[in-house]
């Protein structure tokens, strides 16, 4: 992390969060501070709460206890809260989401017109420059089921850019591609990165994680295990559960 960034207010701010599906305790006693610009890569195995996680910070999954403040808005059960937070912050899933009978560019430019209220001309202009951004400015008028995966986790990442967030989440948004479309998405998520856009990622690819992450979380079984920048993490991981999840992903 930059001493710019170190001086940073956090801009989300998760104390002591937990989340019960029944009798399954998802989350127990999730702590973290994000500030702005940081780039999060939160990994762990399958099932450890990653994605439960970062989906309660745009009140996708309700927490049960403690606290969450996103943009200096606490999460409620105040629906003008959690709609003020949802236009802050984008969200990229595994599977992409998009509206078939749309066109990219309609799939693009739905949210500024409904919820920003943008005049068409204005949602049109962003639509060609956030396809630029993606590197497919010539796939605007295609319907999503004629693009690759790739492609589509573009437009998915380009929708939700056009509401112009301040925070972007992603789970796990390469996991659903074949191995030769990752890293065309990734590249747009590093070019997101070196913009200054505060990012969490949820994600196994630790190259990325190595060339961009601020710091990494290590989630497991609800908790976060362990933390610290990439060069911590990859080189002197303090846990055991930490070094043994690290040697099974980077060995393959």
């Amino acid at each position: 992390m930059s001493e710019n960034q170190e001086n940073r207010e956090p801009i989300i701010i998760c104390d002591e969060v937990h989340k019960w599906y029944g009798n399954f305790h998802a989350l127990r006693g999730v702590s973290m501070e994000v500030r702005k610009g940081e780039v999060i890569v939160i990994f762990g195995p399958s099932g450890s709460g990653k994605s439960t996680f970062i989906r309660t910070l745009n009140r996708l999954e309700e927490h049960q206890r403690g606290r969450i403040v996103v943009d200096g808005i606490e999460l409620s059960h105040d629906i003008r809260n959690i709609e003020a937070i949802r236009s802050e912050v984008g969200m990229v899933f595994q599977q992409f989401n998009l509206f078939p009978h749309l066109t990219v560019a309609q799939n693009i430019m739905l949210a500024p017109l409904w919820v920003r209220k943008w005049r068409k001309d204005k949602a049109e202009q962003i639509v060609v420059q956030l396809l630029e951004r993606v590197g497919i400015p010539e796939q605007a008028h295609k319907y999503p089921g004629q693009l690759s995966g790739g492609q589509q986790q573009r437009v998915a990442i380009a929708r939700a850019l056009a509401m112009q967030p301040k925070i972007m989440l992603f789970d796990e948004p390469t996991s659903a591609l074949d191995p030769e479309m990752i890293k065309e998405v990734l590249d747009v998520m590093v070019g997101l990165a070196k913009s200054g856009m505060t990012m969490l990622v949820v994600t196994h690819e630790m190259g990325f994680a190595r060339a961009v992450a601020d710091r990494m979380f290590f989630f497991d079984q609800g908790q976060i295990v362990e933390s610290g920048t990439p060069e911590e993490i990859f080189k002197s991981p303090k846990e055991d559960r930490t070094k043994l999840f690290l040697s099974q992903i980077l060995s393959h």
